[in-house]
């Protein structure tokens, strides 16, 4: 008797505990459902998202190569590839980029120097593409730029740990020697000669600058210390004869 009391309260417990699933469910399983359906959501937009991220490059890569292809003069290309859509900001910077170089190539310096500017206005937080963009403008405009709109570009381009900012202290240097300033752009090459980094056509451009200045081209030792002559003076134009 105590056996079949035992399987009847065993039975009614069992019943009970099916009973509250069953509201609990129907209380609360659409929130479950819900759950899982925004999980399934989720992971196919991320899906679809990257999908479509890689058609989108492949075809702005197809579209620049066709671009650099064009025949005919930089201008061509130049034109070429400003009709080029973009989708991100990097896709605009690199394009710019490329146009001006185009532009630099067909001789068109003012224009060029206005693309490179604005590839380093879009690259935005990409620090690498938007001090390519501004290095490049100064290289376009040449001597032919403002002295102290040059001097603050490399200067900011020559902060330590920048991308160039070898390439950068070096032109700053052949700046200090246009404006007849031959001390001051000497003692900043040796303070170049002095850093890592320096690739071998660098060391070469440098002692030759040092060769026309007319002094010894070999690095002086790395325990000499000198004055920072960009810091203690602006770079100004060579004065007019």
């Amino acid at each position: 008797m105590a056996n079949q009391n035992d399987s009847f309260i065993d039975e009614v417990t069992e019943d009970l505990r099916r009973d509250r699933l069953f509201l609990f469910l129907r209380r609360y399983g659409w929130i479950a459902i819900l759950a899982i359906v925004a999980l399934v959501g989720a992971a196919a937009w991320r899906e679809w998202s990257a999908a479509r991220a890689d058609r989108n490059a492949r075809a702005f890569g197809d579209a620049i190569l066709a671009a650099e292809a064009t025949e005919g003069d930089g201008a061509a290309r130049a034109a070429a590839l400003s009709a080029v859509a973009t989708t991100r900001p990097g896709q605009t910077a690199l394009r710019e980029v490329l146009a001006a170089n185009a532009l630099a190539e067909a001789g068109n310096a003012a224009e060029a120097a206005q693309r490179y500017d604005a590839a380093a206005a879009a690259a935005g937080e990409d620090r690498v593409m938007r001090d390519l963009a501004a290095l490049k403008s100064v290289l376009a405009q040449g001597q032919g730029m403002d002295a102290a709109a040059r001097d603050a570009a490399l200067t900011a381009l020559s902060a330590p740990g920048a991308p160039f900012e070898l390439i950068a202290l070096e032109l700053k240097a052949v700046a200090l020697v246009d404006a007849g300033r031959d001390q001051d752009a000497i003692t900043l090459i040796r303070q170049i000669q002095q850093k890592d980094g320096l690739s071998q056509a660098q060391r070469r451009r440098l002692a030759e600058l040092l060769i026309t200045l007319g002094v010894d081209p070999e690095p002086e030792p790395a325990t000499q210390t000198t004055p920072d002559p960009v810091r203690e003076a602006e770079v100004v134009p060579a004065p007019a004869n």
